[in-house]
């Protein structure tokens, strides 16, 4: 089996656990009703989602054949109707041989009942947050913080190697204790929360990852164990390559590319071969697939930024210039912000602008080299001047910037060709500067809004709309309220 020694690699007690259907299942205890069984769906109506789906319960799921994420439109029923969508159903339906068929009333019928009996609610992020912190607090009293590692908003890995001699003293099977602490974990959330959550156990991080996502969710027990042992049979048959841990799509057509279809080709393929084809990555999977991994929970992965980017779509199609301007210097101001409380400043800004679907226009973008800088005025400058010198007119509907090339504030790069006598110039640096920490040290004690330049009255104007948001979603639930 394969090439590796399992028992020259380390292993631990490692647990990966999912709480299912996590903003639907809080949305449905804040009504009190039964996750499970409760068909709800949480849709954002704020006026650039176009009906987003952010998260949806297993029933709804089911029901109406749809996955966590998706538009309104994609449903089998109009929202605000409940009535059945004929139109999305010829779109989307197809026998065997291609045609179209249409629905029966009895299956009309079924799917309005279920859509009348549906639960459309808003997102409220501060109270997901909330709590995540709270199953975050549940966890740590079953091991200690430092052996978690969150994942997600509500996903985590913990390690309890070390605590499953003080829960179960007289257990002797090493994965039975495993097994009771996962059952204890879960049954406290529960009672705690009110939360399902799915545990994928396994001897090292990947191992757990990959049963919590290929077999705990398939469970009854929402439980699901594998071990080095298990790695030929449990592994190995995972038919879809996009169903493992770091594979998505284009890793797929590079693997297949080269003749490896299944994690079972990639498990037994030359590690050299993949080296030389697919370079690190391609290695990492080989590895992978043969159940290794000596990540460890103690070491908490913290990247690197190399840059701060900003994008967001806008509410309705802007056709006038002054608009798409005052939103891009609100966005420089954003990340000109982070710059400065990350102590930073940045040797290349980029943007891009993109246009509405009503009318079709190849997007533009821009990157430009500058002075380190992390002055928001410096910033606004060059993006605005790049993107006077691209736009001719269209409706944009969604912008980003990024601020690239990352170095410390106090570094400063002087050019030759600078003249380090001009005082009047400096000087200005130096207000501007100042001005910009007395509005910094302001916004961080009263909050962003607290000061704000006159443009934000302005119709195009987005700064105090986003600072309601979390994670670009309204922070309270108050959409259609407001």
């Amino acid at each position: 089996m394969g090439y590796f020694d399992y028992s020259l690699e380390p292993r631990r007690a490692i647990l990966f656990e999912d709480v299912k259907s996590n903003y639907a299942s809080i949305e449905c205890n804040q009504l009190g009703l039964d996750p499970l069984t409760t068909s709800l769906c949480v849709m954002s109506r704020a006026d650039n989602s176009n009906g987003l789906i952010l998260a949806a319960s297993p029933t709804f799921k089911k029901v109406f054949g749809r996955s966590n994420v998706g538009r309104s439109y994609e449903l089998p029923f109009y929202p605000e109707t409940g009535k059945f969508n004929y139109r999305r159903w010829d779109e989307t339906h197809r026998d065997f041989y291609g045609q179209v068929e249409p629905p029966s009333p009895e299956y009309v019928q079924i799917i309005e009942d279920w859509a009348r009996k549906t639960y459309i609610v808003p997102p409220r992020m501060g109270l997901y947050i909330k709590s995540n912190i709270k199953v975050l607090k549940i966890l740590a009293t079953f091991t200690s913080m430092a052996e978690i590692h969150p994942y997600s908003i509500d996903e985590s890995f913990l390690d309890v190697t070390e605590s499953l001699d003080f829960f179960f003293p007289d257990e002797s099977d090493y994965y039975q204790k495993m097994d009771k602490m996962a059952q204890m974990i879960q049954r406290t959330v529960y009672h705690q929360t009110g939360l399902y959550i799915t545990i994928g156990m396994g001897d090292n991080p990947l191992l757990a990852k990959l049963a919590m996502d290929n077999y705990a969710k398939h469970n009854d027990n929402m439980r699901a164990l594998i071990r080095y042992e298990d790695v030929e049979e449990k592994v190995w048959s995972i038919e879809e390559m996009t169903d493992f841990w770091g594979i998505g799509e284009r890793i797929k057509r590079n693997f297949a590319k080269i003749g490896i279809h299944s994690i079972r080709e990639l498990a037994n393929a030359d590690p050299d071969f993949i080296k030389r084809e697919m370079k690190t990555i391609g290695l990492q999977q080989f590895f992978h697939a043969n159940g290794i991994d000596e990540t460890s929970i103690y070491d908490h992965y913290s990247k690197a930024s190399t840059s701060f980017g900003n994008s967001q779509i806008l509410p309705r199609d802007y056709t006038r210039q002054e608009e798409v301007e005052i939103v891009l210097k609100e966005m420089c101001e954003q990340v000109a912000v982070r710059l400065r409380k990350a102590k930073k400043e940045c040797v290349n800004i980029s943007f891009f602008v993109g246009f509405s679907m009503k009318e079709p226009r190849p997007t533009i973008s821009a990157s430009r080299k500058i002075d380190p800088t992390n002055s928001t005025v410096e910033l606004q400058n060059t993006v605005i001047r790049l993107f006077r010198e691209r736009y001719e007119g269209g409706s944009v509907r969604n912008i980003g910037i990024s601020a690239n090339g990352l170095i410390d504030a106090p570094f400063h790069l002087i050019s030759l060709f600078e003249n380090a006598d001009d005082d009047k110039e400096i000087e200005w640096q130096r207000q501007e500067e100042k001005i910009q920490d007395a509005i910094d040290a302001i916004r961080q004690k009263q909050g962003f809004t607290s000061i704000q330049k006159a443009t934000v009255l302005k119709a195009g104007s987005r700064a105090i709309a986003r600072s309601k948001l979390i994670g670009g979603h309204s922070a309270g639930g108050l959409e259609g309220l407001e």
